[in-house]
């Protein structure tokens, strides 16, 4: 609670320095340096303008830059800063006649010398008083412009965030579905040919199941589990394996442990069982998966064979690995590398992908 009060009453605090030492260095300190006694008129008029300056910071900033500057009326916003400066020293050329001024500033500087009355009514002095002006004007227009862009983009961010999340919680939803469209169609085939592989098969699924209902709600998953989740995935698919199909695994039973957005390799493996698997043909899927320092990389190749189009296999969209693509780009930018090659003499279908988890 006192941590809160403290943040809150910051801005206050810098607010309240930030005008003392402008005042003390300005209106002050600077007058003191000449070590001449000054008449009290004098320091009512650095008083005075001490406190119109900040009156003026403050209209123009919770006032003007709003409402004016900001509903993109820059000519008007700067005609009336203008007309305020004018305004400004006017005011206090009138309080130096008023209070004749110039000749009690005379005496304090020149006391015995004769004073001369000057013809002109401006001076030097009032040049710099609508300097001292303008910089009290363009130091709370530049706080008002750099809060406004401030508030903007974490506008921006907020409304990239979101969108990200929608888009990443909509691509899942069309992973999971399409995940467990081609399980489930693995299991069918098996309940025709060995009912204990496919009783195996349910437990296998179940378990990954759960995986799918619980950790892809999370943003970031643990490796290991992610790594577990591939491996029952992988001994799912092998029950329906023939033997014209050579399987090469490089997979390490532990794996250093990382995070990883959940789901996010299952696409290019599960792709090797759709894409590299015949009946009648030989075929060699290669699946390795490894940690490189901060980089994980999985390693696919598997034969390139048309998939069978009455086959719910065959007539799938494709949407996984589209998709799993699209995650890439949202959730690791800059921050991965895939490499497909898909046209090569040994009719291979190979890929690379490398993520950085630092």
């Amino acid at each position: 609670m006192p941590e809160i009060t403290i943040k809150k009453s910051l801005p206050l605090l810098i607010h309240i320095l930030g005008w003392s030492l402008f005042g003390s260095v300005i209106f002050v300190l600077s007058p003191l340096t000449s070590e001449v006694e000054r008449p009290n008129e004098f320091w009512i008029k650095q008083a005075l303008q001490f406190i119109s300056l900040v009156l003026t910071f403050y209209f123009n900033f919770f006032y003007l830059i709003p409402n004016v500057l900001f509903k993109n009326k820059t000519y008007l916003f700067l005609f009336l800063n203008l007309l305020g400066g004018i305004f400004y020293v006017v005011i206090f050329v009138f309080y130096d006649q008023y209070t004749n001024m110039p000749e009690l500033m005379h005496k304090a500087f020149r006391p015995g010398v004769p004073y001369k009355p000057k013809s002109n009514l401006f001076n030097y002095y009032d040049f710099f008083s609508f300097l001292i002006f303008s910089m009290s004007v363009g130091i709370s227009t530049s706080i008002g412009a750099v809060q406004k862009w401030q508030s903007d983009e974490k506008i921006r961010l907020e409304l990239q965030q979101q969108q990200i999340n929608s888009e990443l919680s909509y691509l899942k939803a069309q992973i999971n579905p399409h995940f467990f469209f081609n399980t489930l169609n693995n299991i069918y085939a098996l309940t025709n040919i060995d009912v204990e592989k496919a009783k195996t098969a349910l437990l296998k699924l179940s378990r990954m199941m759960r995986y799918v209902l619980y950790e892809t709600e999370k943003n970031q998953t643990l490796l290991t589990k992610e790594n577990e989740f591939i491996k029952d995935f992988i001994e799912l698919m092998k029950l329906r394996l023939t033997n014209k199909v050579k399987l090469d695994l490089q997979i390490p039973e532990k794996i250093e442990e990382a995070e990883i957005a959940p789901m996010l390799l299952l696409p290019f493996i599960e792709n090797c069982f759709k894409h590299g698997i015949s009946s009648q043909k030989e075929s060699v899927i290669l699946i390795s998966l490894s940690r490189e320092k901060n980089y994980l990389v999985l390693r696919t190749e598997n034969t390139i064979f048309k998939s069978t189009e009455n086959t719910p296999e065959g007539s799938a969209s494709g949407i996984g690995m589209t998709n799993t693509i699209r995650r890439l780009d949202l959730l690791y930018p800059g921050k991965y590398k895939l490499d497909i090659d898909q046209s090569n003499a040994e009719n291979q279908f190979k890929i690379t992908l490398k993520i950085d988890l630092s």
